[in-house]
């Protein structure tokens, strides 16, 4: 029973050092990023500082990616992921040792995207240790146990901000998940094979430069780019305002605990989806499964505009939950798209075009929250329903036995 369960969700002992690494550092992280906006405001930062925070995460998210997937390529994903987290835990330093709304800024030039360098070695890896029928049900495991430390995190995070207050509670995450980083790092390399080892690997081919990749980049993976941009504008626009539109903006404010409860409830959606349907994925179309999530994406912001107090905010969040509906599949998608030579340097570079085009709606998120919650709310919505439209008409209905190379 046992070892079916294990054949079933695809685990595999590289994949346990991934998923023990992901919960680590994304237990220490979720615990204070997440209160991020309301750290600034408490150190004198105002509505541009947050705007700036969440422009530059996703910029410096979109410049990471291409070399997180070039160095998982070069130095293997063992490797690449030890450099990630050191880089992580030198930003968590700065933030705990100099309380100003500038350190936050710089020290989370290094923290903020742990999750884009990391991301496309990530992916090489379960596309290196699952078969390709299984591929879906692993990247969904990963997206599952992400969630976890992203539903327990902003917990323990509000908790401490609870108990002693919005600066130094934030400060005392930051400890935290400095102490879990070490320990991941450590995880990571007893756990995780060297793939630069297995016969499955390939060499850095000559032509991976950025330019060549987009040359050999599938059509259809272009497609999916397209409206996946418009969707995350869709998901910028707002972002970094949804926890000081729960906290200070509406008509009965929710504390920081209970917008813990929120994003638990977010997350909790979000586990309950992933195993079903991954294994209808891997089964049947995928174009449904990420027309749906471009759905939900589209329809938080309005359902959020509603929403004035805890029990309305709590359907708003199920919501927000439900937009990870298809993102391990899209995730997979890419991967079956990619050529077999590069998957991690062009999932890299899928995210580097993607974020760098989508840092300008983070960034205009801020101008648009000082024209009126109202107006970030309705654009963001705006612009889901247009990528929506657009990959429901112009996005490739990949079957099974119908991936591309």
């Amino acid at each position: 029973m046992r070892r079916s369960v294990v054949e079933f969700l695809g685990l595999r002992r590289s994949m346990l050092g991934l998923l023990g690494m992901v919960v680590l550092v994304g237990m220490g992280e979720k615990m204070a990023e997440r209160f991020l906006p309301i750290y600034l405001v408490a150190l004198g930062g105002g509505p541009l500082v947050i705007g700036l925070l969440n422009g530059m995460d996703n910029l410096l998210s979109a410049l990471y990616s291409y070399p997180g997937g070039y160095l998982a390529e070069r130095l293997g994903t063992r490797r690449s992921l030890l450099i990630f987290d050191l880089m992580a835990m030198a930003g968590f330093v700065i933030v705990i040792l100099i309380p100003t709304w500038q350190a936050v800024i710089v020290g989370s030039v290094l923290f903020l995207s742990w999750t884009a360098i990391s991301l496309p070695g990530t992916m090489k890896l379960v596309s290196i240790v699952l078969p390709k029928e299984k591929r879906t049900m692993g990247v969904s495991l990963h997206s599952l146990v992400r969630r976890v430390p992203m539903a327990l995190g902003p917990l323990v995070g509000g908790a401490l901000i609870a108990a002693r207050g919005e600066r130094e509670g934030v400060r005392l995450a930051f400890v935290a998940a400095l102490c879990m980083a070490a320990v991941a790092a450590w995880l990571q390399q007893v756990l995780i094979e060297d793939d630069r080892k297995t016969r499955q690997n390939h060499a850095v081919p000559s032509n991976s430069s950025p330019r060549a990749l987009w040359r050999r980049m599938h059509p259809s993976l272009k497609n999916l780019l397209v409206a996946d941009i418009l969707v995350r504008f869709c998901e910028q626009i707002p972002y970094a305002f949804v926890v000081i539109w729960c906290m200070k903006t509406i008509t009965e404010p929710v504390s920081a605990f209970s917008f813990g409860v929120l994003t638990a409830v977010e997350m909790a959606t979000a586990v309950l989806i992933y195993i079903p349907i991954a294994y209808l994925a891997d089964r049947g179309n995928k174009k449904p499964f990420v027309v749906m999530t471009f759905v939900f994406f589209s329809v938080f912001p309005l359902v959020l505009l509603f929403s004035r107090s805890f029990w309305p905010l709590v359907i708003a969040f199920v919501i927000r939950g439900l937009k990870e509906f298809g993102e391990p599949t899209r995730k997979a998608l890419i991967m079956d798209l990619a050529p077999d030579d590069a998957k991690a340097a062009t999932f890299g570079l899928y995210y580097l075009v993607r974020d760098v085009v989508v840092s300008m709606a983070a960034f205009g998120g801020s101008l648009l929250w000082l024209i009126s919650p109202e107006v970030n709310f309705i654009a963001a919505s705006a612009f889901g329903l247009l990528g929506t439209i657009w990959f429901a008409l112009r996005g490739r209905d990949l079957g099974p036995g119908r991936q591309g190379s």
